[in-house]
């Protein structure tokens, strides 16, 4: 007789500690300088790529405790980790509120929205909360939050889009640039979703485009250029 096999045993995962401990490892200069380039802060960072970052957190698996221990580190590539391992059906409204009041930079905030936030039960109702808020990475966030929805939420009527424009009509005279970007991402996301939404999304671009305001015209043009464009009217139809 063969002898018996012994169980397989399940991986440990790996602590905080030692994932940081990798991000220090991995971390490149060339990447690091390469971030200044898009405005992103490098006093806490270590330079990987994100594609780097992605493979590694498939490696590790999805892990609540894990994203939570990584995001108190401060560490930027550690934070990143968090939303790529968090578990969408772990995130709680007052994990959310307390992440968004760290956001401190576009690079995170709109990867924690993308990849995670989006995937909560408690998305939509955060995009008029945050939108509201006078801190200027929360209010992007609910911004970027709106985009990925469009992107991700696949069953989501189109009346829960046409309600969040007049959030971005708002929105689209704020003179901070990261923020103005935020707002013309999602109403060019949702006026690429369908006709309908398309019809009512270059509707209020035109609108903007016309304004007195410096940041709402450029909104408005910067959106109607890419929602009139033949090839994506053509899509549409």
């Amino acid at each position: 007789m063969s002898p018996a096999r012994k169980p397989a045993t399940a991986a440990v995962p790996p602590s905080a500690n030692d994932v940081v401990a990798w991000i220090k490892r991995t971390g490149s200069k060339k990447v690091k300088d390469g971030m200044v380039r898009y405005n992103l802060p490098t006093d806490k960072a270590f330079g990987i790529q994100v594609g780097v970052m992605q493979k590694k957190a498939k490696e590790i698996g999805r892990n609540h405790d894990l994203a939570l221990a990584l995001w108190k580190t401060g560490w930027y590539e550690a934070r990143m980790l968090a939303a790529f391992l968090d578990e969408p059906e772990q995130v709680t409204s007052a994990q959310m509120d307390a992440w968004c009041r760290d956001f401190d930079n576009w690079g995170i905030t709109d990867t924690v929205c993308f990849a995670l936030f989006d995937r909560t039960p408690w998305a939509w109702g955060k995009i008029p909360k945050w939108a509201k808020s006078k801190e200027e990475f929360v209010k992007r966030a609910a911004f970027a939050l709106l985009a990925s929805l469009v992107a991700h939420d696949k069953t989501a009527p189109d009346s829960k889009f046409i309600a969040a424009l007049p959030l971005i009509e708002k929105a689209a005279f704020d003179e901070r640039n990261l923020v103005i970007k935020g707002v013309n991402w999602s109403l060019r996301c949702i006026g690429k979703r369908n006709k309908a939404l398309n019809k009512a999304a270059v509707a209020l671009a035109e609108r903007l485009a016309e304004s007195d305001d410096a940041s709402a015209r450029w909104v408005g043009k910067d959106a109607v250029r890419e929602l009139k464009n033949p090839k994506l009217q053509k899509r549409l139809k």
